[in-house]
């Protein structure tokens, strides 16, 4: 028997199709079905690995949580990591295989791979009451419908509903609703079952008269407006799109525990990846994190964060470029605190051999740490645990870099020299007990009055952001409506709304 399911599409990209899917996922297991995430494609710099050694998206990790299941990399078989303008790794069922233009990947292999991705949604539906499956970009991108897996071209095969979701804090949410529609084949239109409004600020009466003219248009009902709510991003699917200057998350620091705060500052290095590891410290009340590109922004930092990258040695330049590496190697020399995960970790060893990644060779690193790296073509990826500062530490590597540590203080996988840390363990900060050890010698070493809080849980405070997800469905949305279409597909007899997909 195949279980029930929806497709999750939007007006744009960042329409809040990840939200909305996770918030359906979590409002649906907490009625008692038993249900599971699929994204067909996902292009992001943010992934996870699961405990089968698969690397998927981090969105979908975060959907799985929200249906209290074990990811897996059914639920997400084909994840593209960018690696510049022009080209992507391919990981297929969480193995990469391969590097890939724009050009080739939507010139035909794209559709190979839309046999794989269908079996993995239809082994879900066989094992889950519903699977809830996310959309990319827009499904009304007219230029990329023939060979559309993701979209569309997923929702005709496995015969699924579409809801649209349109965030109408940008404006021009009718507008989008009735173009996307519009923009599709008589086929296609007759699976949108209709809308989902994100992100409505005021009074919904206001907004009543025009979804009324948007169901006499399209034929088709609006299943909820869902009201705007700060904070409530899960794990995001691109770094690329963070603003340098704003906080994490929009997030609200809470007033310290102790009488100082401690400021983060974080590398927006050019394809950062796994930007996501600095929310645990964001979650502690009384650190503030921002994201910066400038030496002079680093003076006033307790800490200073190098994340992840799909570019080591572009990101390496990068530094150079701005004056961002001297004020490192400086800020090192002075005992300041530095912390370097993954990619981070590799610039600020001596040297990195590279035919994998840049295929630039050998080229000197910022000489910080006694780590020499040499990127090999097989991924690690694996879900390391251990002890770091007195403390159990759980993490995740996502690498192709190969560390050979000479010196230093051992420190998980990496090292430490002086106050100036290195590890290529993602995730290690949302160990409560290693987070609050590393925070207080970071506040010793800057001086700060600083206390983490004895009781700061990052799990805890992501159950409760799902939980608000789940709050916002099933009190802002009409949930008997959205079961039926779960259950049944899409209302019979919708109407074509003209002009439909060009030929």
């Amino acid at each position: 028997m195949t279980g029930g399911g929806l497709l999750v599409a939007g007006t744009t990209s960042d329409a809040g199709k990840s939200v909305v899917t996770a918030g359906i996922c979590r409002w649906l297991v907490r009625q008692g079905v038993k249900v599971a995430p699929f994204k067909a494609q996902n292009m992001s710099l943010n992934s996870f690995v699961t405990r089968e050694g698969a690397e998927i998206g981090r969105a979908q990790a975060m959907q799985a949580q929200a249906c209290r299941v074990e990811p897996t990399a059914l639920m997400n078989p084909v994840l593209l990591k960018p690696g510049g303008e022009q080209s992507s790794q391919v990981v297929l069922l969480g193995r990469p295989v391969g590097e890939l233009s724009a050009r080739g990947y939507h010139g035909g292999r794209q559709q190979q791979l839309l046999g794989t991705v269908l079996e993995c949604l239809a082994e879900l539906r066989g094992t889950y009451d519903a699977v809830i499956c996310e959309g990319a970009g827009s499904p009304a991108e007219i230029n990329l419908r023939r060979t559309d897996i993701v979209n569309m071209g997923i929702a005709r095969n496995a015969g699924l509903p579409v809801l649209v979701v349109g965030d109408i804090d940008r404006g021009g949410v009718f507008a989008s609703f009735f173009g996307t529609v519009a923009l599709l084949s008589r086929e296609d239109q007759e699976l949108i079952a209709g809308f989902l409004v994100n992100k409505f600020r005021g009074d919904v009466s206001l907004l009543e008269p025009g979804l009324d003219m948007l169901h006499d248009l399209t034929g088709r009902r609006t299943y909820g407006v869902l009201p705007f709510r700060h904070g409530l991003g899960i794990d995001e699917e691109d770094g690329l799109r963070i603003s340098l200057r704003g906080a994490v998350r929009e997030s609200e620091v809470s007033s310290p525990f102790g009488e100082d705060v401690l400021r983060v500052a974080v590398c927006a290095v050019p394809l950062m990846s796994n930007f996501t590891d600095v929310d645990a410290l964001a979650a502690e009340p009384g650190v503030v994190v921002r994201f910066v590109d400038r030496p002079e922004e680093l003076a006033d930092a307790d800490l200073v964060v190098i994340p992840g990258t799909r570019g080591t040695v572009r990101a390496l330049e990068w530094l150079r470029e701005r004056g961002l590496a001297r004020a490192l190697v400086r800020r090192a020399a002075e005992g300041r605190p530095i912390l370097g995960i993954c990619g981070g970790f590799q610039l600020l060893g001596e040297q990195i051999e590279d035919d994998v990644e840049s295929r630039r060779g050998q080229v000197e690193g910022l000489g910080v740490l006694p780590v020499r790296v040499r990127f090999a073509r097989e991924k690690t990826l694996t879900r390391p645990t251990g002890e770091a500062l007195g403390e159990r530490v759980d993490g995740y590597e996502i690498h192709h870099g190969v560390a050979d540590v000479t010196g230093g203080e051992a420190f998980l996988d990496g090292c430490r020299v002086g106050r100036t840390w290195g590890t290529h363990w993602h995730g290690s900060l949302e160990s409560d007990g290693f987070r609050r050890a590393f925070l207080r010698e970071v506040a010793a070493a800057a001086g700060r009055r600083f206390v983490p809080a004895p009781d700061t849980s990052f799990a805890a405070l992501r159950e409760e952001q799902l939980d608000r997800l789940g709050d916002l469905i099933e009190q802002h949305a009409d949930t008997d409506a959205l079961w039926r279409l779960i259950e049944s597909g899409a209302p019979q007899g919708l109407p074509f709304i003209p002009p439909g997909a060009p030929a």
